[in-house]
């Protein structure tokens, strides 16, 4: 018998006690309307609140969760990064712990599961201020400027992947930090894997926990790691050999 989850859905989380159980939650009863064998991995990213205990707390009455604890914050890819790594289902689905989406949809992922390897959503509409939408526009924008088109919504933590996307790209993918979702795909595209976008309805503003997208620190890490993405696939690019009949 194959014991290999269905389904793995991974949350990277800081700082977000007052969300996390809530998220936990909501995934197991999604696992359980579509039916699907999953586990739950929750990577808490040197939380300075009770985001570890909570989770703890949740794993000892439902045995799929399981907690991979940082010990110091590395940063929001690094967070997911661990969580699809350590990931263990066919199908790996991540998503950020706010309650910003509506769980529910990812019905639409996994319905697309056998069109293309890498399913991403996007958010119709954002429900986010108004900076932070604009903000989210100029970096999709630069993105595919610089590297070609990959999404329409870049950074939305809507995202499941197969198993292989991940074994393929596991010693590629390098950013850490808010740069991470566009590496993610721009290497998956040209490792050669089709992408597909799916409409996100359910985009619901915060109520509760805080943001940290929008600090300078996250801001001025995410321009030095797509300024290194760039010269990194410039150089690959000028070295890798073409292939001759």
């Amino acid at each position: 018998m194959d014991s290999q989850p269905d389904l793995s859905i991974v949350f990277p989380a800081y700082n977000e006690a007052e969300n996390i159980e809530a998220s936990i939650l909501d995934a197991i009863q999604v696992l359980n309307s579509l039916g699907l064998n999953g586990e739950i991995v929750v990577v808490n990213d040197g939380s300075h609140d009770h985001t570890a205990s909570v989770v703890r707390d949740v794993a000892t009455r439902h045995q799929q969760v399981h907690l991979i604890n940082h010990e110091m914050n590395q940063g929001y890819g690094a967070a997911v990064w661990t969580g699809l790594t350590n990931a263990t289902g066919k199908l790996v689905f991540f998503c950020d712990a706010d309650r910003q989406f509506d769980l529910a949809e990812l019905e639409k992922l996994v319905a697309r599961r056998h069109h293309a390897p890498l399913v991403v959503g996007y958010r119709a509409p954002r429900r986010d201020p108004f900076l932070r939408r604009l903000n989210g526009w100029g970096w999709s924008h630069l993105v595919t400027l610089l590297f070609g088109y990959t999404a329409r919504d870049i950074d939305c933590a809507f995202k499941m992947l197969d198993q292989r996307v991940i074994d393929i790209l596991r010693q590629q993918v390098q950013s850490r930090g808010a740069t991470f979702s566009a590496e993610l795909l721009v290497r998956a595209k040209r490792a050669g894997f089709q992408i597909a976008e799916v409409a996100i309805v359910g985009h619901r503003p915060r109520v509760a926990g805080n943001p940290t997208g929008a600090k300078l620190s996250v801001i001025i890490r995410a321009f030095r790691e797509l300024l290194q993405l760039y010269r990194v696939l410039n150089r690959e690019r000028r070295t890798t050999k073409p292939a001759t009949l």
